[in-house]
């Protein structure tokens, strides 16, 4: 038994000199000691073996698993540093104390604008909701004074889906639920993204996101929406914007107006971004309809308040100097990624 321990030996040494690699320093452990492995069987074997010599072979056998054991662990170092000397001398020469080339990533120019004005209102005390992407035709239409069959529906061209419901066409489509949500005073401003079926230019956009906000209260006139207004333009901008106010028809406010900035692109002169007018919507507005505010569950006899629809995405345009509105949904990360926040 001893010389058959010994010649097991002599042939696990000269095996493990021939091992060049770690695949083969491991399917010689698997050889030697694994579960069917020589040395394992050897051990089993002492079964068949009785009285003191049973000891002795046991001791052998132990003595050997050990030798192998430590003989496969100390090899499998020594490859797996030959292997990593090697791969680095065939590699190109490199300076380990350069930083990595990972860049950083940045936030949509949208995300900015928008996280910045809510800001600017959240510090005039105005609450920050949010609403769904899919709602039903009586909050998009009837509670803000667009029934069914009213021709202020062509202005707003949606996706429906099969269900009746569809995709938002503007953030007023909130203003109803978060009425009756606070009720009566209210200042609050839900961003959001909306939906229209419409072509696209350079101005023009079927996916774009506004800023609906609505302030209701006793005595609130046409002055304190212009006020506010002003204040966050100004903050976003670091300037005064030349602002205009000029009439515009929106069933759910009376009166209505269209708030217009001075293009900051041309500065006025006119471009393909404001239709080369020198001018660009910016924010439909105007008094909240005695209607609405009954829908929502308000005493329109004894509050009155005003709405705004802020296009952020026109916002993030003049804010950016970005000429095409396509560019902001192409997810180009050549274009989009020069905004840091």
């Amino acid at each position: 038994m001893n010389e058959k321990i010994e010649q097991l030996k002599a042939r696990f040494n000269e095996q493990l000199a021939a091992a060049e690699d770690s695949g083969a320093v491991e399917k010689l452990r698997v050889a030697f000691l694994g579960k069917k492995g020589e040395i394992t069987d050897l051990l089993k074997g002492l079964k068949d073996v009785s009285g003191p010599e049973k000891k002795e072979m046991g001791q052998e056998i132990n003595r050997l698993k050990s030798y192998a054991d430590e003989a496969l662990t100390q090899k499998a170092a020594e490859i797996k540093e030959k292997e990593l000397a090697a791969r680095v001398e065939a590699a190109e020469s490199y300076d380990i104390t350069l930083p990595s080339a990972v860049e950083e990533g940045s936030y949509h120019p949208i995300t900015l604008v928008q996280r910045e004005v809510e800001q600017i209102f959240a510090s005039m005390g105005f609450t920050i909701e949010d609403y769904s992407e899919i709602v039903d035709d009586y909050h998009c239409f009837e509670a803000l004074n667009i029934p069914k069959h009213h021709p202020a529906r062509d202005m707003q061209d949606t996706y429906y889906l099969d269900n009746g419901q569809l995709l938002k066409t503007h953030t007023s489509a909130a203003q109803n639920a978060i009425m009756r949500k606070y009720g009566a005073p209210l200042r609050a401003i839900f961003p959001g993204r909306c939906f229209r079926n419409e072509s696209t230019d350079a101005c023009h956009e079927n996916t774009f996101f506004q800023m609906e906000g609505i302030m209701i209260d006793k005595n609130i006139s046409i002055s304190n929406l212009i006020y506010f207004m002003k204040t966050m333009l100004s903050e976003v901008f670091k300037q005064d914007v030349k602002v205009r106010l000029r009439p515009g028809f929106f069933p759910f406010v009376e009166p209505g107006f269209e708030l217009d900035i001075s293009c900051l692109i041309c500065g006025g002169e006119g471009c393909p971004t404001c239709k080369n007018s020198g001018w660009l919507e910016l924010c439909p507005c105007g008094m909240i309809h005695p209607n609405v505010l009954r829908d929502g569950g308000i005493d329109s006899n004894e509050y009155t308040g005003f709405a705004f629809g802020l296009g952020l995405t026109r916002l993030a345009m003049m804010k950016y100097g970005i000429k095409d509105i396509r560019d902001l949904n192409s997810g180009s990360l050549k274009t989009l990624a020069q905004f840091k926040y």
